[in-house]
């Protein structure tokens, strides 16, 4: 398959590919187990099932995933080019001729290939995903999921019945303990209490369903002035309550916000004389920020070739930590920016790309001292400030070590006899 790519681009596709794809998947895991947990507290709380859950998992992958595929791509890169580095073969490599611009031929190709997923995230996909996921949270909150009757609480249907429930099993199929109280306009009122039930539903009206008693007791209350006012006591084998299901609102139209926009939508939006300024603003901002996120990623091979290569006869992976301070923060300026501008206190692409050039500028004289400044080293004065910081620790630990040892020293000496 890859008989006409020189050996030289095949063994750095491997050395890129295999840690950047892990990165990926551990950085999106990550993120998806976070997310989990509290997806999981708050569908038991709203008593939906538990397959909705994944639903709304799945509705946030994109947007997780254009969060992981730069910083995958950052470090498998970086990964790559840092055991270059300190297995020599970047110094073999360089003496035969080979630029570092030769050498990220692959990388970049890699590179454009994810810019364009990454685009497709941004623009498309992510806006639709997080309609859905909004979608997916109004009808759990709503009931719309077929929440189940929480254990233990009285639940209010239609405001003139109340229901409670000791005990749920087989998902929600048979409640047992069953306490229901329902009025009518007139004033009546029946109390019912059974052994257990489940629920049925109906053909003919889906907006009402069955809640069948098992072994139970009726009283019936008809109010003041009817019968002397004494209630009816009367006892079951099998009984079947109708229970109107409450009327659901649809769930608003997608564009709610400016992130459920597509990039044909905010096109469209945020040039239009039509729209409020208010609006332009936020829709500027969130095209410029989703543009810059994309973008920026076509500096990200050089920032990796400028960290991955530490100094000569080291093996400090301090790089790798920067890189991710850096994205990291460069992405929180990003969000800063882009609420800024939404709020009309500064100009859209100003708040946005001005960080941009900011970054980029710095990514490019980085790269530039790396490549083209014999010695150079990026980070140089963090890494020769790191190292003496780690020498100095080394050295009160073993002091502390030492002393310990000496303190708690349980040995006997003996004394040569003369």
């Amino acid at each position: 398959m890859f008989n006409f790519i020189p050996a030289i681009d095949r063994y750095i596709f491997r050395l890129v590919t295999v840690p950047m794809l892990g990165v990926f998947v551990l950085a999106a895991s990550l993120l998806t187990l976070d997310k989990m947990l509290r997806l999981f507290d708050f569908v038991a709380t709203e008593g939906g099932p538990i397959g909705v859950v994944f639903k709304m998992l799945g509705s946030l992958v994109p947007e997780y995933a254009s969060l992981a595929i730069p910083l995958g791509l950052l470090l498998g890169i970086l990964l790559a080019f840092r055991k270059l580095a300190t297995s020599s073969e970047l110094d073999v490599l360089r003496a035969v001729g080979l630029s570092y611009w030769r050498l990220l031929r692959v990388p970049y190709a890699i590179t454009l290939m994810l810019v364009g997923l990454n685009a497709a995230l941004v623009f498309y996909i992510q806006p639709v995903s997080r309609y859905y996921y909004e979608q997916l949270d109004y009808d759990l909150r709503s009931g719309a999921l077929g929440a189940s009757i929480k254990v233990g609480e009285f639940t209010t249907l239609k405001d003139r019945m109340a229901l409670r429930i000791e005990e749920s099993r087989n998902e929600g199929r048979q409640l047992i303990g069953i306490f229901a109280r329902v009025a009518n306009e007139k004033g009546q009122v029946l109390s019912i209490t059974a052994r257990e039930g489940n629920f049925l539903a109906t053909s003919d009206n889906p907006n009402t369903i069955i809640l069948r008693l098992n072994d139970g007791t009726i009283v019936q209350d008809m109010g003041r002035g009817e019968e002397g006012g004494t209630p009816r006591v009367l006892s079951f084998t099998r009984h079947d309550l109708p229970i109107d299901l409450p009327a659901i609102e649809e769930f608003r139209e997608r564009g709610d916000a400016e992130r459920e926009y597509i990039l044909p939508e905010l096109l469209s939006i945020g040039w239009s004389p039509e729209s409020t300024q208010q609006v332009r603003d936020a829709s500027q901002a969130s095209f410029n920020f989703r543009m810059v996120e994309v973008v920026m990623m076509l500096l990200m091979p050089l920032l990796a070739v400028a960290l991955a290569i530490p100094p000569k006869r080291s093996t400090s992976a301090l790089g790798v930590f920067v890189s991710i301070v850096m994205v990291v923060a460069y992405h929180k300026v990003n969000q800063y920016g882009e609420d800024f501008a939404a709020l009309g206190r500064a100009d859209p692409a100003l708040a946005l790309w001005g960080p941009f050039m900011v970054f980029a500028a710095l990514i490019i004289w980085m790269f530039y001292r790396v490549a083209y400044v014999p010695g150079g080293q990026a980070i140089g004065a963090l890494e020769s400030g790191s190292a003496k910081l780690a020498k100095q620790l080394r050295k009160l630990l073993g002091r502390k070590r030492r002393r310990f040892e000496a303190e708690h020293d349980t040995v006997p000496h003996f004394q040569a006899a003369e």
